[in-house]
């Protein structure tokens, strides 16, 4: 298709997520349009330096395969503790167990290492005074939004932990979304395993793309969540004791004192990897369980759908109401892509119409919906396991499509992610603990907004 096409795609695609939270906005007056355009054209700027411009692109071409890398440094660990049994690439379960859950482990404690050493501060720092140079955010908000690339959406939190008491509900609002619509670094990478499989070129594309992902969300979960709660200048001022007529007037963050990351408490190295490894191999066995157990649910649900249309169907065929077998027409019509009128084939219908907004090609939005809808309700690891299973089973599947699908689900924006907040940040500021709860359904759309944002930019540049 032409370059226009995709074009106008795109400019329907982010106008309709724009469109949505402005809809829901709790001050639609006070929305800061000049901060929306900038934070949409940071994400387009962005992408472009990142997948367009050589120099740049050849940069984060070396920092995803470093990422890469790391898949193989984690297998010559796991080879080590488990023998020759990590190299069967023929069952995915050998593959998750032994690959993808181990780097989750190794990412973890090289990620303590980096941040014992400071060099994860400046990354970070770095990335919080672009966001407040550019689009005007107080320090809090750029530190916690420039954490949330690289680190979890209860670890960003702790970044800015001695003003988060002291945060406008608008602040904790963006912090709450950027925490939604990114991953954490160890998650990151055993996706990159997760998707690509063994094949070295599938791993450098999806790490890649990945990466462009959650550094572009950063803008867009800014931009959804200062027009869902944009900020209250009263609030502000109770709250900081700030009168200027500019109180958000950007400034370099790391010249605030108040906010300077908290110090690594390890006592030395080896301590910091100790306790790393520690906080890898609870978020493993989580990811694992997690996994386990929703995985057994979407089957059981998908068995009581398709049993109880079958129940219905056989009733209205004894009444005469119809001769048709409903979940084998379901079957026919979608080429046995679904078995009937499962629980997946019911999250497909609700969100194809959003797969065809972020410019998913028409013939694949039921799988890609299916697709959004699952990371939705349950959380994107279920996603993206489904999405691997989509394409291992060798659907045809418009390379567009499987382009947008790797950046749209790619965030935490799920239900369960709420929980996770308003337990996380509230254990740091119990004060906080209301404006979390009624925060969190916003945070839920914020974050998925900002993903399909994401997707959809990722759309333009297949």
């Amino acid at each position: 298709m032409s370059f226009a096409y995709d074009l106008f795609r795109t400019t329907l695609g982010m106008s309709v997520m724009l469109g949505v939270c402005y809809l829901f906005s709790a001050n639609r007056r006070a929305i800061d349009w000049k901060l929306v355009g900038i934070g949409v054209a940071m994400q387009f700027v962005l992408a472009v330096l990142i997948l367009k411009v050589d120099g740049v692109s050849l940069v984060f071409d070396y920092v995803a395969a470093g990422f890469r890398k790391t898949l193989e440094f984690t297998a010559a660990g796991s080879q080590f503790l488990f023998g020759s049994i990590v190299v069967d690439l023929d069952s995915f379960g050998y593959i998750f167990a032994f690959q993808v859950l181990p780097t989750i482990v190794f990412f973890s404690a090289l990620s303590a290492i980096l941040y014992y050493l400071g060099v994860l501060q400046k990354v970070v720092y770095g990335l919080a005074w672009l966001l407040s140079k550019a689009m005007g955010l107080s320090g809090p908000e750029s530190l916690a939004a420039a954490a949330n690339v690289f680190i979890g959406q209860t670890e960003a939190p702790l970044v800015i932990k001695p003003y988060l008491e002291r945060m406008t509900r608008s602040e904790l609002l963006c912090v709450m979304v950027g925490g939604m619509a990114t991953i954490a670094g160890s998650v990151f990478v055993s996706y990159i395993g997760f998707l690509g499989g063994a094949d070295p070129e599938s791993q450098q594309f999806f790490a890649r793309h990945l990466l462009t992902a959650s550094i572009i969300s950063a803008p867009a979960a800014i931009v959804c969540a200062k027009m869902l709660l944009p900020e209250d200048r009263a609030e502000l001022v109770e709250l900081t004791g700030t009168h200027s007529s500019d109180p958000h007037e950007a400034k370099d963050p790391t010249q605030d004192k108040r906010l300077e990351m908290a110090a690594d408490d390890s006592n030395n190295l080896l301590d910091a990897i100790s306790k790393g490894t520690g906080d890898g191999l609870r978020l493993a066995i989580n990811v694992g369980a997690m996994l386990l157990v929703f995985t057994a649910l979407i089957y059981m649900l998908n068995v009581f759908f398709v049993g109880g249309t079958d129940l219905v169907n056989d009733l209205a065929i004894r009444l005469g109401l119809t001769d048709q077998n409903w979940n084998a027409g379901i079957a026919g019509a979608t080429e046995g892509r679904f078995e009937g009128f499962s629980f997946t084939y019911l999250l497909a219908l609700i969100f194809a119409p959003v797969a065809w907004v972020i410019g998913v090609p028409t013939e694949d939005i039921t799988i890609i919906g299916q697709l959004l809808g699952l990371k939705t309700v349950i959380n994107e690891f279920v996603a993206y396991d489904t999405f691997r299973a989509i394409q291992a089973d060798g659907a045809p599947l418009n390379p567009k499509s499987v382009l947008i699908a790797a950046y749209a689900l790619c965030g935490f924006a799920n239900f369960a992610s709420i929980g996770i907040q308003v337990g996380g940040i509230s254990a740091i500021a119990p004060g906080q603990r209301k404006n979390l709860t009624e925060l969190g359904m916003v945070a839920l759309l914020g974050g998925t907004v900002a993903c399909l944002m994401t997707g959809t930019v990722a759309g333009l540049f297949y």
